[in-house]
Protein backbone atom coordinates (compact mmCIF):
# COMPACT_ATOMS: atom_id res chain seq x y z
CA UNK A 1 0.00 0.00 0.00
CA UNK A 2 1.05 3.25 -0.86
CA UNK A 3 0.59 6.52 0.32
CA UNK A 4 -0.71 9.25 -1.75
CA UNK A 5 -0.51 13.19 -2.74
CA UNK A 6 -3.74 13.83 -2.01
CA UNK A 7 -5.28 16.78 -4.86
CA UNK A 8 -6.00 20.29 -3.58
CA UNK A 9 -9.56 21.29 -3.03
CA UNK A 10 -8.49 24.51 -4.66
CA UNK A 11 -6.37 26.41 -7.20
CA UNK A 12 -2.38 27.36 -6.30
CA UNK A 13 -3.96 31.20 -6.65
CA UNK A 14 -6.60 30.84 -4.46
CA UNK A 15 -5.06 31.78 -1.53
CA UNK A 16 -4.03 35.28 -2.89
CA UNK A 17 -3.09 37.76 -1.69
CA UNK A 18 -2.21 35.89 1.73
CA UNK A 19 -0.23 32.95 0.30
CA UNK A 20 0.86 33.29 -3.06
CA UNK A 21 0.27 31.07 -5.92
CA UNK A 22 4.40 30.46 -6.52
CA UNK A 23 4.69 29.18 -3.03
CA UNK A 24 1.30 26.96 -2.90
CA UNK A 25 2.63 25.04 -6.20
CA UNK A 26 6.00 24.36 -4.74
CA UNK A 27 4.69 23.94 -1.19
CA UNK A 28 2.71 21.34 -2.72
CA UNK A 29 4.42 19.26 -5.92
CA UNK A 30 7.52 19.82 -4.50
CA UNK A 31 7.82 19.56 -0.78
CA UNK A 32 4.71 17.53 0.32
CA UNK A 33 5.51 15.72 -3.28
CA UNK A 34 9.01 14.64 -1.16
CA UNK A 35 7.21 13.68 2.03
CA UNK A 36 5.11 11.38 -0.02
CA UNK A 37 7.74 10.12 -2.14
CA UNK A 38 10.66 9.75 0.97
CA UNK A 39 7.66 7.89 3.41
CA UNK A 40 6.57 5.62 1.08
CA UNK A 41 10.21 4.75 0.05
CA UNK A 42 11.37 4.52 3.99
CA UNK A 43 7.81 2.06 4.57
CA UNK A 44 8.55 0.14 1.66
CA UNK A 45 11.80 -1.13 3.50
CA UNK A 46 9.73 -2.56 5.99
CA UNK A 47 7.50 -5.75 6.35
CA UNK A 48 4.78 -4.66 7.90
CA UNK A 49 3.40 -1.30 9.19
CA UNK A 50 -0.47 -0.39 10.11
CA UNK A 51 -2.55 1.00 7.08
CA UNK A 52 -3.58 4.49 8.23
CA UNK A 53 -1.25 7.48 9.48
CA UNK A 54 -2.32 7.79 12.50
CA UNK A 55 -1.84 4.85 13.76
CA UNK A 56 1.81 4.82 12.31
CA UNK A 57 1.84 8.21 13.98
CA UNK A 58 0.66 7.26 17.41
CA UNK A 59 3.66 4.28 17.75
CA UNK A 60 6.16 7.09 15.98
CA UNK A 61 8.76 6.04 18.65
CA UNK A 62 9.04 2.22 16.95
CA UNK A 63 9.87 3.67 13.55
CA UNK A 64 13.12 4.83 11.81
CA UNK A 65 13.74 8.96 11.56
CA UNK A 66 12.99 8.66 7.98
CA UNK A 67 9.30 7.41 8.48
CA UNK A 68 8.75 9.97 11.47
CA UNK A 69 10.22 12.67 9.29
CA UNK A 70 8.12 11.88 6.09
CA UNK A 71 5.32 10.57 7.75
CA UNK A 72 5.20 13.91 9.81
CA UNK A 73 5.39 15.56 6.53
CA UNK A 74 2.99 13.64 4.68
CA UNK A 75 0.13 13.99 7.39
CA UNK A 76 0.85 17.57 8.66
CA UNK A 77 1.02 19.11 5.06
CA UNK A 78 -2.30 16.82 4.18
CA UNK A 79 -4.26 18.32 7.16
CA UNK A 80 -2.92 22.03 6.35
CA UNK A 81 -4.42 22.05 2.92
CA UNK A 82 -7.79 20.92 4.30
CA UNK A 83 -7.43 23.71 7.00
CA UNK A 84 -7.16 26.58 4.40
CA UNK A 85 -10.21 27.98 2.09
CA UNK A 86 -10.41 31.20 0.30
CA UNK A 87 -14.17 31.53 1.40
CA UNK A 88 -13.00 31.55 5.47
CA UNK A 89 -15.59 32.98 7.43
CA UNK A 90 -12.66 34.81 9.74
CA UNK A 91 -14.17 33.56 13.03
CA UNK A 92 -14.75 30.37 14.81
CA UNK A 93 -17.91 28.78 14.30
CA UNK A 94 -20.29 25.72 16.06
CA UNK A 95 -18.86 23.96 19.02
CA UNK A 96 -15.16 25.07 18.54
CA UNK A 97 -16.00 28.22 18.61
CA UNK A 98 -17.98 28.03 22.04
CA UNK A 99 -14.70 25.84 23.43
CA UNK A 100 -12.21 28.60 22.27
CA UNK A 101 -14.50 31.23 24.47
CA UNK A 102 -14.77 28.62 27.28
CA UNK A 103 -10.79 27.86 27.80
CA UNK A 104 -9.09 30.82 26.23
CA UNK A 105 -11.81 33.32 27.54
CA UNK A 106 -12.20 35.15 24.14
CA UNK A 107 -11.63 34.63 20.33
CA UNK A 108 -8.40 37.42 20.48
CA UNK A 109 -6.88 36.10 23.85
CA UNK A 110 -6.65 32.50 21.60
CA UNK A 111 -5.84 34.30 18.52
CA UNK A 112 -2.52 36.23 20.61
CA UNK A 113 -1.86 32.64 22.23
CA UNK A 114 -1.98 30.88 18.92
CA UNK A 115 0.40 33.89 17.22
CA UNK A 116 3.15 33.69 19.94
CA UNK A 117 3.23 29.70 19.50
CA UNK A 118 3.44 30.28 16.14
CA UNK A 119 6.27 33.42 16.45
CA UNK A 120 8.31 31.49 19.01
CA UNK A 121 8.69 27.85 17.61
CA UNK A 122 12.16 28.31 17.08
CA UNK A 123 13.55 27.18 13.13
CA UNK A 124 11.45 24.83 11.86
CA UNK A 125 7.77 23.79 13.18
CA UNK A 126 4.33 24.36 13.30
CA UNK A 127 1.58 25.74 16.08
CA UNK A 128 -1.18 23.67 16.82
CA UNK A 129 -4.61 24.48 18.71
CA UNK A 130 -5.28 20.56 19.88
CA UNK A 131 -8.17 18.90 21.36
CA UNK A 132 -7.33 17.44 24.72
CA UNK A 133 -10.15 15.06 26.62
CA UNK A 134 -12.13 17.93 24.73
CA UNK A 135 -10.35 20.70 26.44
CA UNK A 136 -8.57 22.84 23.43
CA UNK A 137 -4.73 23.25 24.35
CA UNK A 138 -2.70 25.80 22.11
CA UNK A 139 1.26 24.71 21.46
CA UNK A 140 4.06 23.94 19.00
CA UNK A 141 6.03 21.49 17.56
CA UNK A 142 9.84 20.78 15.81
CA UNK A 143 10.54 20.19 12.36
CA UNK A 144 7.65 18.01 11.28
CA UNK A 145 6.67 16.19 14.61
CA UNK A 146 2.80 16.34 15.37
CA UNK A 147 1.13 15.45 18.47
CA UNK A 148 -0.45 12.24 17.72
CA UNK A 149 3.13 11.04 17.61
CA UNK A 150 3.93 9.00 20.98
CA UNK A 151 7.29 11.16 21.32
CA UNK A 152 6.06 14.44 21.22
CA UNK A 153 5.48 17.02 24.15
CA UNK A 154 2.51 18.25 22.68
CA UNK A 155 -0.06 15.67 22.55
CA UNK A 156 -3.95 16.05 21.78
CA UNK A 157 -5.97 15.58 18.63
CA UNK A 158 -5.20 18.66 16.20
CA UNK A 159 -7.88 21.07 15.35
CA UNK A 160 -6.16 23.86 13.44
CA UNK A 161 -2.17 23.58 12.28
CA UNK A 162 0.28 26.11 11.02
CA UNK A 163 3.14 25.34 8.93
CA UNK A 164 6.06 27.73 10.20
CA UNK A 165 8.78 26.37 7.83
CA UNK A 166 10.16 29.00 6.00
CA UNK A 167 9.36 27.20 2.57
CA UNK A 168 5.73 28.15 3.80
CA UNK A 169 6.32 31.98 3.14
CA UNK A 170 9.51 33.21 2.61
CA UNK A 171 9.07 33.79 -0.83
CA UNK A 172 6.09 36.64 -0.28
CA UNK A 173 7.38 37.36 3.45
CA UNK A 174 10.96 36.40 3.65
CA UNK A 175 11.89 36.86 7.25
CA UNK A 176 8.57 38.32 8.52
CA UNK A 177 7.15 35.07 9.78
CA UNK A 178 4.56 37.52 12.06
CA UNK A 179 2.79 38.94 8.97
CA UNK A 180 2.48 35.61 7.44
CA UNK A 181 1.05 34.49 10.44
CA UNK A 182 -1.17 37.40 10.79
CA UNK A 183 -2.36 36.27 6.92
CA UNK A 184 -3.18 32.82 8.22
CA UNK A 185 -6.13 34.20 9.70
CA UNK A 186 -7.69 35.26 6.71
CA UNK A 187 -7.87 31.95 5.43
CA UNK A 188 -8.57 29.37 7.84
CA UNK A 189 -11.39 26.96 7.38
CA UNK A 190 -13.11 27.39 10.38
CA UNK A 191 -16.11 24.71 9.07
CA UNK A 192 -13.21 22.05 8.76
CA UNK A 193 -11.63 22.91 12.27
CA UNK A 194 -14.83 22.78 14.02
CA UNK A 195 -15.41 19.23 12.19
CA UNK A 196 -12.05 17.98 13.39
CA UNK A 197 -13.16 19.21 17.02
CA UNK A 198 -16.07 17.74 17.41
CA UNK A 199 -14.95 14.22 16.15
CA UNK A 200 -12.59 14.49 19.73
CA UNK A 201 -16.06 14.62 21.78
Amino acid sequence: MKFELPNLSYSYDALEPYIDARTMEIHHTKHHMAYTTNLNNALAELKDYPATMEEILSTISKYSMAVRNNGGGYFNHNLFWELLTAKSSKKPVGKLAEAIERDFGSFEAFREKFNTAAATRFGSGWAWLVSQNGKLVIGSTPNQDNPLMDISELKGNPVLALDVWEHAYYLKYQNRRPEYIEAFWNIINWEKANELYIKTL
